[in-house]
């Protein structure tokens, strides 16, 4: 069985990386047929801008491209071609205004994930391009065709071109389940394990600390934390108490580096420092100050405005001598020591790292063991942080993804 058009360059994956290789496609006039396993496209986009859309990040290009650590030297020309501002014209053409937060991260200006992708699909569909749903891949048949599953039983195709753009490993529900990686394996092709990114991690709480402040946020905090190569990155911001462990934006920031200490150390420690407006040496007077007949507990809340989640942190992580030395307490304060177990599963995660690696493809990202395929997105293999560096890069990978695909067909007589 075979529903699609004749010759035409087939989409798998309908995420931004899948659509941003269509907009490029059907714009040169290729014929498209694209394909996604569930029942509409785009449901973790959708997903991800639930809490406002963020589409990119305003910062200068090097410091924008270095946010993608050991895949900036490959993704940056990349970026170069289809970038921030980029990213910002494409929104504009879609009737989508976009504004500059106090971060520099970039918005609609409505927030909304919606209105774009319902835009953009008008767009696509007003081009030809034919939408297949509930189509999930399942490798290739004998012949070289494609081979989905659908509720009508398994459809073949066999297109001129293939863009896979299937996400990485997390969030199966809205689609990436990572099931493309034995798929591709199978065939030659090289690839990093797939691995969780931008996630929460496991510590070990005492009943008493999950009993009362599980799910509590640790706000106008900062955390430090080594990068493997060994430098020192301190990030101002907060992070959530959870059940199990810790999670939140800043969390996610020190995930990675987090991540690969784990897997070298068994290990891994980051330190908080719960009054980061205050030196050490401050602290160190305020805890000196006589308290009298005080608790400790009223004595931390009093001089330092210490209590609540903060305060819990504290006690679990300090041994209870340190409590009546205001210098070691000063220290603990400013530096303390949590130490995390393993990270939370990657289904979990807000991303993945991992991927298809970047040695098993060409310039124009089309897989060298499997001419006529072409890679895009989040199965790649490269990581960023939230703050619209995901998203940019999926776009700018689908459009070269595209870019390769228009390249190529004419050396095969498409």
């Amino acid at each position: 069985m075979n529903d699609a058009a004749q010759g035409a360059v087939a989409i798998v994956g309908g995420g931004p990386a899948g659509l941003m290789a269509a907009e490029v496609l059907s714009a040169a006039g290729v014929a498209i047929d694209l394909y996604d396993g569930m029942p509409s496209v785009g449901r973790k986009f959708l997903l991800a801008g639930k809490g406002g859309l963020n589409l990119t990040h305003s910062e200068p290009v090097e410091t924008f491209v270095a946010r993608y650590a050991d895949a900036a030297r490959w993704l940056q020309p990349l970026l170069q071609r289809f970038g921030a501002q980029a990213v910002r014209d494409f929104a504009a053409g879609l009737g989508i205004d976009t504004f500059v937060g106090s971060s520099g991260r970039v918005f609609p200006t409505d927030m909304k994930a919606a209105p774009l992708l319902r835009a953009w699909l008008h767009r696509l569909r007003g081009r030809g391009v034919r939408l297949h749903m509930r189509h999930r891949w399942t490798g290739w048949a004998d012949d070289g065709a494609l081979r989905f599953d659908t509720p009508q039983g398994e459809v073949h195709h066999r297109p001129a071109a293939t863009v896979l753009a299937l996400g990485g490993a997390s969030w199966q529900r809205l689609g990436s389940d990572g099931a493309w990686v034995p798929l591709l394996t199978a065939r030659g092709v090289a690839v990093a394990p797939l691995q969780p990114s931008n996630c929460g991690f496991d510590v070990g709480w005492s009943e008493h600390l999950v009993a009362r402040h599980a799910g509590a946020p640790m706000k106008s905090v900062a955390i430090s934390w080594t990068q493997p190569d060994g430098g020192r990155v301190t990030q101002r911001g907060e992070f959530v108490i959870t059940a199990t462990g810790v999670e939140g934006s800043l969390v996610y920031a020190a995930s990675a580096a987090l991540r690969e200490t784990l897997v070298r150390d068994g290990q891994a420690t980051f330190t908080v420092d719960l009054l980061p407006a205050r030196d050490r040496d401050w602290v160190t007077q305020e805890l000196a100050h006589p308290r009298g007949t005080r608790s400790l507990a009223t004595h931390l809340k009093t001089r330092l405005k210490l209590d609540g989640v903060k305060a819990a942190l504290l006690w679990e992580g300090v041994d209870r001598r340190v409590m009546d030395a205001p210098a070691q307490l000063a220290a603990r304060i400013k530096a303390l020591p949590v130490t995390v177990k393993r990270p939370r599963p990657i289904d979990e995660a807000i991303s993945t790292a991992g991927g298809v690696r970047r040695d098993a493809l060409d310039d124009g990202l089309m897989l060298k063991a499997q001419p006529g395929v072409f890679c895009a997105g989040e199965m790649l293999d490269w990581e960023a942080p939230t703050g619209g560096y995901l998203l940019t890069a999926c776009l700018a990978t689908g459009h070269a993804a595209g870019e390769g695909v228009l390249r190529w067909l004419p050396s095969k007589g498409g």
